[in-house]
Formats: structure tokens, C-alpha cells, sequence
């Protein structure tokens, strides 16, 4: 109990000092998990929109697929971002692993199927009328998106959110493709699991908080949002 008393205490104070090296590990951390959100966004979005707009042969198996992908363990998505980007696979001379880009990439695979099928649930639960009005007052398929893109505005926020909740605490990813590079790919998962590692509890509870933190900032932000549209 003393250890965890003391251990807080300190990363209180760390956290109010503005620690140059903690807060440039954040750093790293909010510009790939934004940066990997917001590519993932742009594909999954429309991609849960094709879906469900479309009818088709096999789309049944391709939801299957896509849920199925939820549960890809992250080192199974590093272990083949690894193979094609290592200097001995197929992308190998354009030099990205062990950068920020390299986490990326891996992350963008990570949470696209998050995005996609939160998308697709959000879109299930619009009420059919929506589009078959918009289709009787002329609207074409890009309006009839729009209008549902409006209705369900909400559930796509949340997808986007359990998305970026989904890459700034995964750990995996950025150990492997990144590699724990001091001030250029530590981000604060990587940074807490070395400093456990290193017996050092300080740095490690600090950066938990602040990314609880952010996380509950993301989350208040979302409701707000939700609030203020609905007035």
C-alpha cells in the first residue's frame, strides 16, 4: 500500500511539473493515435457505408469477416507489418520500421474493422423511412447517405472514438513496429511498459493517469457534443 501511496503521490507530482521527457512521450503518443484515427476514419466510414448500402453476394461473410477482425490480437498485425516492411520484405527500401509511420500503419489496420462495423451498426439502427423518404422526394444516393450519416452522426462518433481509445492504449503495435525509440517512437503504452520492466513505477503511474485522462476528456467531449446538437 506504501508503494502505491508513494508511487501516486509522486506521478502527481510529475504530472504538474511539466516533465519535458513525459510530456514529449505524450507527444508521440496523441500524434500517431490521431493521426492513425483519422486515416482509419476516412476508410472506415465510407467503407460501412458501401456496405450497407449495397446488397450483394457474400456481404454476409464480408460482416463476418470484418467482426471477425475485431479481435485481431495486435503482435499478429505487427508480425506481418514486420515481414513487409523489414529491410528484407517488399517495402523494405522505403525504411519505415522503427518510425511513427511504421505504428501508423500497423494501427490503421488495427482499428479499421472498429470503425467499419460501428459504422454499419450505426447505420442498421436508423429507421428504414429515412432513406425511402429521401428516395420519393428525389434525393440521390449520395443525399440519402448524407441523410443517414446525419441520423446516425452519434454512433459514428462513438465509433470513432472507441477507435482512437483502441490505438492510444494498445502496446503492441508500436512496441514492434516502432521499436521504443527515446523522444522519436516511445509513445506512453511502450514507456509504461518499459519503465515496469525497469522497476521504476513513477513515470509509469503518471502516464497512466494522463492517459485515463484523455481518455475521460474524449469521452466528456463526445457527450458534450451529443448534448449541445440536441438542444
Amino acid at each position: 500500500m506504501d508503494l502505491l501511496l508513494d508511487s501516486l503521490v509522486s506521478a502527481f507530482l510529475l504530472v504538474i511539473s511539466l516533465d519535458p521527457e513525459m510530456f514529449a512521450i505524450v507527444g508521440v503518443s496523441l500524434k500517431v493515435s490521431f493521426g492513425s484515427t483519422l486515416i482509419a476514419s476516412l476508410i472506415g466510414i465510407p467503407a460501412g457505408f458501401a456496405v450497407s448500402f449495397n446488397e450483394f453476394s457474400g456481404k454476409r461473410i464480408v460482416v463476418t469477416i470484418l467482426n471477425t477482425l475485431l479481435a485481431l490480437p495486435t503482435v499478429v498485425i505487427g508480425l506481418m507489418v514486420y515481414a513487409f516492411i523489414s529491410r528484407r520484405g517488399i517495402f523494405g527500401i522505403f525504411d519505415l520500421l522503427y518510425t511513427q509511420k511504421a505504428i501508423i500503419i500497423g494501427q490503421v489496420i488495427l482499428i479499421v474493422p472498429v470503425v467499419t462495423v460501428f459504422t454499419l451498426a450505426a447505420i442498421s439502427r436508423i429507421d428504414e423511412r429515412y432513406r425511402k423518404t429521401a428516395a420519393t422526394l428525389g434525393a440521390n444516393r449520395r443525399q440519402t447517405a448524407w441523410v443517414v450519416f446525419r441520423e446516425a452522426r452519434f454512433g459514428i462518433m462513438a465509433a470513432v472514438i472507441a477507435a482512437y481509445g483502441r490505438v492510444i492504449s494498445e502496446v503492441g503495435i508500436s512496441m514492434m513496429l516502432g521499436g521504443n525509440i527515446k523522444g522519436f517512437t516511445r509513445t506512453m503504452t511502450t514507456a509504461m511498459a518499459l519503465e515496469y520492466d525497469k522497476g521504476a513505477f513513477t513515470l509509469a503511474v503518471a502516464l497512466g493517469m494522463i492517459l485515463l485522462g484523455l481518455s475521460f476528456g474524449m469521452n466528456l467531449l463526445f457527450h458534450y457534443l451529443q448534448g449541445r446538437t440536441r438542444v
